[in-house]
């Protein structure tokens, strides 16, 4: 008979804050459901509730009460559960007030688990296929995410376009982005919608303690919202396995690649990812890695 598990194999508990949406695989629909495919346990909050992604078209939006998100988030600091969480995710916030409950409780996660990672994905704007985009939350919550959540974070997770409201620096190649990532502060930085070097290429570029990481694949066209959430919500997984950065980038951005082609391929405007759970797992797709000049950036 087989020996159960002991409390030291078992996968750390992760609080993921972000969207749900009834309809799709955007917000914590795509990240509750990665990280539990994977086997990490994980305590969904909700920062706003929507019927579908708004890019569908306009719907009815539930945002939590300041004053009762806060108090939600406090329970969760005081949960004699606490120890068992490993890690701290955020996405899309519904509201500026809502930052501020948030790094309260990633701070007590930390106090409670030193060792506890902290990801930001700071969901700000859409970063267009040419890295031109827009903003599309309100000036408070762009503030708060930047001065509050960036300083907290062990891993962020921006476009292009976000990468450069939140550093105030413009861009012409990936030079820049790893001068603007190594300038943040948190010591992991994946950006998504990196500069392609093959051509009709595009990948994610991880700019971590003395190199910089580009993992490529060939450009998909209309693809479904939600990347950007797969993406954050693997790349924690993979690093709370112990993955090097190099590896860890190298298997997300397969994963999702590989999800993105068999969605786009059934015609789909949402991510297949219960259709597709295996490529979580074990990836087949190939990307190209490349390791970029860094010009003597930070150790």
């Amino acid at each position: 008979m087989s020996q159960p598990s002991s409390a030291s194999d078992e996968k750390p508990a992760v609080i993921s804050i972000s969207s749900h949406v009834a309809r799709g695989t955007v917000g914590n629909r795509a990240v509750v459901f990665a990280l539990e495919t994977l086997g990490y346990p994980v305590w969904s909050v909700p920062t706003v509730t929507l019927p579908w992604h708004p890019g569908h078209g306009p719907s009815t939006r539930i945002v939590p009460d300041p004053g009762a998100f806060a108090a939600f988030m406090q329970d969760l600091a005081n949960a004699p559960w606490l120890g068992e969480v490993g890690a701290v995710i955020s996405g899309y916030f519904g509201a500026a007030e809502q930052v501020e409950a948030t790094a309260a409780l990633v701070q007590a996660v930390k106090a409670k688990n030193p060792r506890a990672l902290y990801l930001c994905d700071p969901v700000l704007g859409d970063g267009g296929a040419d890295g031109a985009g827009r903003l599309y939350q309100p000036r408070p919550v762009l503030e708060a995410i930047r001065d509050r959540l960036i300083p907290l974070a062990d891993i962020a997770v921006p476009n292009r376009f976000e990468l450069e409201f939140l550093t105030g620096l413009e861009f012409s190649g990936n030079q820049h982005l790893v001068e603007a990532a190594s300038a943040l502060g948190p010591r992991s930085v994946v950006v998504t919608s990196a500069y392609p070097l093959l051509r009709g290429g595009i990948g994610n570029l991880l700019v971590e303690h003395d190199a910089a990481i580009l993992a490529e694949h060939r450009r998909i066209e209309g693809v479904p919202n939600g990347l950007g959430d797969l993406t954050g919500a693997v790349f924690l997984a993979r690093k709370l396995a112990g993955l090097s950065g190099e590896k860890a980038l190298q298997s997300t951005t397969a994963a999702v690649f590989e999800i993105l082609a068999r969605t786009t391929k059934r015609g789909k405007d949402e991510l297949t990812l219960e259709t597709d759970a295996d490529s979580l797992k074990t990836p087949m797709a190939m990307v190209q890695i490349r390791r970029l000049a860094t010009g003597g950036r930070r150790a």
